[in-house]
Parts: structure tokens; sequence; C-alpha cells
């Protein structure tokens, strides 16, 4: 086990070196950082553009494999993943960004999973049931339903009972408010802002997990196995927990693994809304902001998420199935 696990990761070292630095030569390719400047009216001198654009090493007339190299050797020297065209360091914002983003989608994140994988166990093996039909019913409902409209319509709500009870329960923007030194205050204070948002990304994380997890576990209840099993003298319920619920949990697994970089940087809709300073929508930014090392910075804060969470599924996938070699 530990000698495939240290093979895996001396791979995906590889495998993201590789990425990263074609993600960096793809975003100095396309992205214009001197446009930023020439856009203003009147711009600043060309020399002042140049001397901006060489502090933080995105000036197009210097020659690209000469940046890349610089930018790397900032990198493994001094951990620095360089500056933004205006000047600001990219590595502390990704970092207090993507802090952000854990605190935001974390719990948010598990809620999903929990709730959606027991629903859709719970309906698969009541499949066709009254229970089935409601709950499924109510999937494509919610399912059909932007995100943006089911989070200004829970602010909306969240609003109204504020407005009834008299007194500020649930907070719309941001995750903190208070500044005291308490810190019984400080986690109320942070429930407060984090309810909302939460409900507002559990609600689809349930939906998705609740009907791939219904989907994963009634192909598995029909395999020849299961029906072994059966006729050996179990239940249907002892057949599913037995032996199909590990199986069918296998994809679902992989699919939560894979989904950890998108849930760091998908999150942009919920994070406009509730006005978090995340890891998505400072993506975004650094995207119309032509912010090259920005974006090669957030790409390779996915890329870490995506390797570490395939290093997961395998070894989770192997844990419930024995079948499974890792040698």
């Amino acid at each position: 086990m530990i000698k495939y696990i240290i093979k895996r990761i001396l791979n995906y070292i590889v495998m993201l070196f590789i990425a990263i630095s074609m993600t960096y030569f793809l975003a100095s390719a396309f992205m214009n950082p001197r446009s930023n400047y020439m856009q203003r009216h009147p711009h600043p001198p060309i020399a002042s553009i140049n001397r901006s654009l060489d502090n933080a090493n995105i000036n197009d007339q210097t020659p690209v494999i000469i940046r890349y190299f610089r930018w790397l050797k900032g990198i493994f020297t001094q951990w620095n993943w360089g500056l933004a065209p205006d000047q600001s360091p990219v590595g502390p914002a990704i970092a207090s960004r993507a802090a952000a983003s854990a605190q935001l989608v974390t719990l948010a994140t598990i809620l999903g999973i929990v709730i959606g994988v027991a629903i859709g166990v719970y309906t698969a093996i009541r499949q066709y049931q009254w229970q089935d039909r409601v709950l499924n019913s109510l999937a494509t409902f919610f399912m059909v339903i932007p995100a943006a409209v089911m989070g200004l319509f829970i602010v909306l709500i969240a609003i109204q009972i504020n407005n009834a009870v008299g007194t500020r329960i649930f907070f719309v923007t941001g995750l903190h408010s208070y500044q005291g030194s308490n810190s019984w205050l400080w986690f109320v204070d942070f429930l407060q802002h984090l309810t909302l948002p939460t409900i507002s990304m559990t609600i689809p994380g349930i939906v998705s997990y609740h009907l791939t997890q219904r989907t994963y576990l009634l192909d598995t209840i029909n395999a020849d196995y299961v029906r072994t099993a059966r006729a050996k003298g179990l239940t249907l319920n002892q057949a599913i927990r037995r032996h199909a619920l590990r199986t069918s949990l296998i994809p679902t697994a992989q699919s939560v693994a894979f989904s950890i970089a998108s849930v760091f940087t998908g999150a942009v809709i919920t994070e406009s809304i509730f006005a978090v300073h995340g890891l998505g929508s400072y993506f975004v930014t650094t995207l119309n902001n032509n912010d090259i090392n920005g974006s090669v910075a957030v790409a390779a804060f996915s890329g870490v998420c995506t390797l570490v969470g395939a290093l997961l599924a395998d070894l989770f996938s192997a844990w419930l199935d024995p079948r499974i070699q890792l040698d």
C-alpha cells in the first residue's frame, strides 16, 4: 500500500508539473496584460508600463521561455507565485481565497454527500413506491432551478424571517462580522453567516448525489452476485447492505473525489450572491484582468485538488471492494 501511494504521488508530481507548465504557456499566449494599461485614457508612458510588466514578469516583449524559467525559479526558491498586473502578490491572494472557499463549501459538500447518498439508497430500495416518486419529483424540481434563483430565493426567505422576529438571525453577506475575542460569539457569528450559503449549495448537492446513487444502486441490485446472495437466503435489505451498497458507492466516491477542484472554484454564483471572496470569484477576476500568474496559480491549486482526489478515489475504492488490488 505504501509503495503504491509513493509511486502514485511521484507520477502525479510529474503530471502536475507538465500540466501547470502547459497552462503557463497557454495563459501567456492568450492573455495580454499590457492591454490593462493601454486601455486607460490617457495611458501611462510606455516605459512605465514596461517597468510594471517586468516587475510582475509578464512583459510580452520578453521571450516567454525566459519568463517561464524566472517564474519557476521564484516558485522553487521562494515559493513565490508572482505578481498580478496591479503588482499585488498572487500567493497570499490564493491562500486567503482558498481559505474562504474552504469555509464556504466544506459543510455544504459533506451534507450534500451524506444526505444525497442516504436518500439515493432509500429511494432505490423503494423503487416505484410513493416515497421514491415523491422524492424523485422533488429532486427534479430542484434540479431545474438555476443556482442564482435558488440563492436569491433563500436570501428573500431569510430577510423575511429576520423582519418577522425583529432581530438579525441570518446574515446575507460575508463569512464574518464579529471583531471581538470571544470564541463562542465568533462561532455563532460564523454560523449566522454560513447558514444561507450552505443551504444554497447543499440542495443541489443532495439532488445530484441522490439521483446518481439511486442509479448506481439500482444497477448493482440486478447484478448476478446480488441475486446469488438472495438465492442463498439473504433478504433484499441484507443483500443490499452486505454486497450491493459497497459496490455502488465506488462510482459515487470517485465522483466526489474528482469534484474537489470544482467545489473550490465552481461556487462563483454563490460567492457573488453572498459576497464571499472565494477562489471561484478570484479565478474569474484573474481571467478578466489578464492575470497570467494568478490564473496559473488557480489552475495549479485545482490540479493538486484533482490529483489528491484521484488518489483518495483509488484508496476508497480498494477499501470498499477488496477485489481491487493496489499493488
